[in-house]
């Protein structure tokens, strides 16, 4: 008996186990680098009393500065520690390596896997984003809260939207440094560009500091502005600051980030593609 062609039903389940393999892999790879993982929690947790007490003095000069009292900013500052690594803010995400495989010409082997080459590596980097949130995000948090009083949410709930808005930040993270891993089909050296994203998405990530304190028209835009959605949005959500509709608009923000950001890398990377083809990798 001949079979029929696969049923769309069927391909879909068949994919999704693939991707979800894919972003298991990408946790257990990065849970396998335990000295690198206490090394990080041990810098997060050092630099966030360092930024805490740099936030005392500031607060203490200018209380409710940005609408945050002592208590919502620091736990700003210790959201941040926990987010670094999640959103890759500094690199040591799926990017460099990415340009790597272009540079090498092993892209050729990626291209030519039945998959989708964008949620292929998207799937890898949350399964990433994901260990860097549990293995190295608690912890510094965790000491934070031992150390100084910080504001919690006062519904279970809210953890819940938080999660949902850290996964919606981790995609519009994951879309940006997709479009500038994919910058390496044309710069033979890619370090300047990689630089200037991380330290773009540092400054109007909030990382530095909460981008309700940037005064003026440079506010309005920070908060505008797809690095916005990688840690002002997911900390507004933890402190409960956006309720009601305003919770709704900001993931709607963060999910139309991640629908542009994807479009975007989409394009370009169907630009790559032929540019592959065309010289024969």
């Amino acid at each position: 008996m001949l079979r029929g062609h696969p049923r769309r039903g069927d391909l879909w389940r068949g994919h999704s186990r693939l991707y979800a393999a894919v972003a298991m892999g990408g946790f257990r790879r990065y849970a396998t680098y335990r000295v690198a993982t206490a090394a990080g929690v041990f810098t997060n947790t050092v630099f966030g009393f360092i930024v805490a007490y740099t936030y005392i003095a500031l607060w203490d000069q200018r209380p409710h500065l940005g609408g945050y009292d002592l208590s919502q900013a620091l736990t700003f500052v210790w959201l941040g520690q926990a987010l670094l690594a999640t959103m890759a803010l500094m690199g040591g995400g799926f990017q460099e390596e990415l340009q790597e495989r272009i540079r090498s010409g092993d892209i050729a082997i990626d291209l030519y896997r039945p998959v989708d080459l964008q949620l292929w590596w998207l799937a890898g980097d949350l399964g990433r984003a994901t260990f860097q949130l549990l293995g190295r995000g608690i912890m510094p948090m965790v000491f934070g809260a031992l150390a100084f009083e910080l504001t919690l949410p006062g519904s279970a709930l809210t953890w819940v939207w938080f999660v949902l808005s850290v996964v919606l930040g981790s995609c519009v993270g994951f879309a940006m440094h997709y479009l500038v891993g994919l910058t390496a089909f044309w710069l033979l050296d890619s370090s300047g560009i990689t630089l200037m994203s991380s330290l773009l998405g540092l400054f109007f990530s909030g990382m530095i500091l909460p981008l309700n304190v940037f005064p003026g028209a440079l506010g309005e835009v920070a908060r505008l502005l797809p690095w916005a959605a990688m840690l002002q949005v997911p900390a507004d959500v933890f402190l409960e600051e956006h309720r009601g509709l305003g919770l709704l608009r900001a993931l709607a923000f963060q999910a139309g980030w991640a629908v542009v950001l994807f479009a975007a890398g989409r394009a370009l990377q169907s630009v790559a593609t032929r540019r592959v083809v065309v010289q024969g990798g």
